[in-house]
Order: structure tokens, then C-alpha cells, then sequence
């Protein structure tokens, strides 16, 4: 019993025998080994670099809709309801506070905006600018940027200040530089603003907000005595958190419609299904593009499993010695499955290298572009390249260990 066990190698010794010839059957053909590895490594990068372009676009596109404010409701009158229009409808600053008492602390920010039109010398001619009124509260509901000076403060508000910002775009009109522009006036409606400061969107809504590229923000306590109707269009309100949004987007509804006539339409929307949009568009767009990768990798395996169709035509000599000297099928079937498996794998970790390089570089090229690296990518790409050699290698190699070890030896 004893002398039967020492015949009988131990798992360990006989692993570590099978990788050895495998290795060195591989040293043995470095080109056909490299070529071989270079379509596993091209599928691996591949599926690196497609999860971090999906996670990238999709962080991207939240990013952008997040940036125009953050858990933001918005809310305007909408003409075409059961009654006919009425300045009664509008929503005015009185609904403002009203709002600002019923949602309390849930608010961290509540802003009216109200519009109009103005005509102001620009190298000379006359241009139409945006001139707009708000509050101190419309820099944190918008997310806006102050690259000079500063913004609204609540005595600005409350004294009727004659004071203004400028859109960067005006400033460097009007002044050469949004620096040059703090401190000096413009005419607004025939009044004298002084600037104190300069202001840009927090994204680009390339001009589907109310803010245009040329745009004048004056206080909107002075803006009222601008308009013969108070109508604040849009009302901006920003809550706590993502998961009050939905709640206080309806009490805002409600509360606008308890306010004014019956009948009365009042949209009041949110970013959240937007944003709910993008992200499923974005999960399919990923998904679609793991399948575009998955079939490149199942092509990978395909090409690696005829490589070695042809290493064991090649070699049924080599096979048939190996028989002759005391190899049993199963040393040979293991040491042809090893070869398509490090084949396999060693391409995976050089495509694991440059997929994640590919990201490094470019974030030193698109520094403002967050180009996320997924670590469950990389640990799955890992995975799969093993898994794909052990599977695609399979075939190779049992074919290998059928062979008759007299018929290899006789084949030339």
C-alpha cells in the first residue's frame, strides 16, 4: 500500500511539473506566444477602458444636470388651464415667502427671477441685454460661480440697493476683463448700477435657462419697480436632500394652487426623473457596450483554442516521447490546458496595464473630466482571461491527450 501511494504523485509536485512544461513549451515559441496574447490583451484593455468611458459619461451627464442646482425645484405659471389668463395667477414674491414658511428647514434656498429687456451701448451700437432680478438665495438654487467680486447679501435685498453682476460675457464686452468690471456702472433703465461682481452658470445650459449670454442680475426688490406686473417666472427652490425632493415638489404645487384661483395650472417639476433618465440611459448604454467587449473576448478565446489546435498538430511527436517515458493523459491534458490558461491570462494582465493607463493619460490631457477606473472591472478581467484560456483550451488539450502514443510517434 505504501509503495502504490509513493507512485502516485502528489497533486502539488504534479501541478507544478504540468506549468513547468508549459512554460517552457511557451519559451519555445515567444512570437506565436505573443501574437497568440496579443487578442486577449486587446479584449482585456478593451473592457477596462469601456467601463471607465461608460462610468466617465455617465458621471459626466449627472454631473451637468446636477450642476444647473443642486436638488432643485422649479416651479412657473402655465397659461391654457380652465380659466383664462389673469395677472391674479402669476406667482409673485408673496408666494415666495409663503413657500419659504411652509417648507421651512427643508429649504436651503428659495429664489424668484423676474425678466425683462434692455438696450445698452456695446462698442458703440445698441444691444439688447438680459436684465434679470433675484435674490440673495438665486446664487446657491442656480449653483452659480463668482469669478470676481461677490454676490447679492440680504441687505442688498432689503435696502434696494442699486447694484448689479454681470454675466462674463458682458464684462469682457463692456470692460476687457470681469476684474476691470467690478466697480464700475452701468445704465439700467435709465438708472445708474454699480457692478459688484461677475457671474457664470454653474454648467452651460447653452441657453435654455433664463440667463442669457449677455445678462445683467440687479436686485429684484429693485427689479419690481421695473415691472407694472409683479410676476416672478421661474421660482427656484433647492431642499435638503435628494430624498425630500419629490415630497416638497408636490406641497409646493399644492401650495401655489391654494393660493390662486381655482383652476389655475402651475408646473412644478424637478431634476430627479432627468437625472433618473440619464442614469438608465447610461446603464444600458454600459451594458451594450460589456456586450460589444464580452463577444471580443469570446473571439480572443476562439483564436487562442485554434492556436493551440495547431501547437498539438505540431507537436503530436513531442506528445507521443512524453507518452513513451511515462507521461500519462492526464500530465499531457493539464500541460496544454496551462499553456492556453498563461496564454490566456498573461495577455489579460498586459491588457489590464494599458486599459488602466489609457485613463491615467488621458486625465492629464482632460484634467476638468473625471475619468473614474473601475477596480471590479479590472479584478473581473482578471477572472474572465483565466476563465476564457481554461475554457477555450479545454478542447486543445483533451484532443492532445487522446492521442495513441504509438501512432504520435510514428507521425512526422
Amino acid at each position: 500500500m505504501n509503495e502504490a501511494a509513493s507512485r502516485t504523485p502528489r497533486p502539488r509536485g504534479f501541478l507544478r511539473d504540468a506549468l513547468g512544461f508549459a512554460l517552457s513549451a511557451l519559451w519555445a515559441h515567444k512570437t506565436r506566444t505573443a501574437l497568440t496574447g496579443l487578442s486577449m490583451m486587446i479584449a482585456n484593455a478593451s473592457v477596462i477602458v469601456v467601463v471607465s468611458v461608460a462610468l466617465a459619461g455617465r458621471d459626466f451627464v449627472v454631473q451637468l444636470i446636477e450642476g444647473v442646482g443642486a436638488n432643485l425645484i422649479y416651479a412657473y405659471y402655465e397659461a391654457g388651464g380652465n380659466v383664462s389668463t389673469s395677472e391674479a395667477d402669476y406667482i409673485t414674491l408673496d408666494d415666495l415667502e409663503a413657500v419659504k414658511r411652509q417648507l421651512g428647514d427643508v429649504v436651503t434656498g428659495a429664489a424668484g427671477v423676474m425678466g425683462t429687456w434692455d438696450s445698452i451701448p456695446i462698442d458703440g451700437r445698441s444691444s439688447q441685454v438680459r436684465v434679470l432680478g433675484s435674490n440673495q438665495d438665486y446664487r446657491v438654487v442656480r449653483n452659480l460661480t463668482i469669478p470676481a467680486g461677490r454676490f447679492f447679501d440680504q441687505s442688498d435685498i432689503e435696502e434696494r440697493r442699486k447694484v448689479c453682476l454681470l454675466t462674463e460675457p458682458l464684462a469682457r464686452k463692456l470692460f476687457r476683463s470681469p476684474p476691470n468690471a467690478v466697480g464700475q456702472t452701468v445704465k439700467v433703465h435709465g438708472l445708474q448700477f454699480t457692478v459688484i461682481g461677475v457671474f457664470r452658470e454653474g454648467v452651460d445650459t447653452f441657453g435654455q435657462s433664463e440667463v442669457a449670454d449677455d445678462s445683467i442680475l440687479i436686485p429684484i426688490t429693485v427689479m419690481a419697480y421695473f415691472q407694472s406686473v409683479e410676476r416672478v417666472d421661474p421660482l427656484y427652490v433647492s431642499v435638503r436632500s435628494q430624498q425630500e425632493v419629490d415630497e416638497a415638489t408636490e406641497r409646493i404645487r399644492q401650495l401655489l394652487e391654494s393660493r390662486h384661483r381655482p383652476g389655475s395650472t402651475y408646473r412644478v417639476e424637478n431634476l430627479a426623473g432627468i437625472l433618473q433618465a440619464a442614469r438608465q440611459i447610461s446603464s444600458v448604454l454600459t451594458l451594450v457596450l460589456l456586450i460589444i467587449a464580452a463577444i471580443t473576448l469570446a473571439i480572443s478565446g476562439i483564436f487562442i483554442m485554434n492556436i493551440m489546435l495547431i501547437s498539438v498538430s505540431e507537436r503530436t511527436k513531442e506528445i507521443g516521447i512524453r507518452m513513451a517515458v511515462g507521461a500519462t493523459r492526464r500530465k499531457v491534458q493539464y500541460q496544454f490546458l496551462l499553456e492556453a490558461v498563461c496564454i490566456s491570462l498573461l495577455g489579460g494582465l498586459v491588457g489590464v496595464f494599458f486599459g488602466v493607463l489609457v485613463p491615467l493619460v488621458a486625465r492629464q490631457f482632460l484634467p476638468q473630466l473625471s475619468i473614474p477606473i473601475s477596480p471590479l472591472s479590472i479584478v473581473a478581467a482578471v477572472v474572465v482571461s483565466g476563465t476564457v484560456g481554461a475554457v477555450f483550451g479545454l478542447l486543445p488539450a483533451s484532443r492532445a491527450a487522446k492521442l495513441d502514443p504509438v501512432e504520435a510517434l510514428r507521425y512526422e
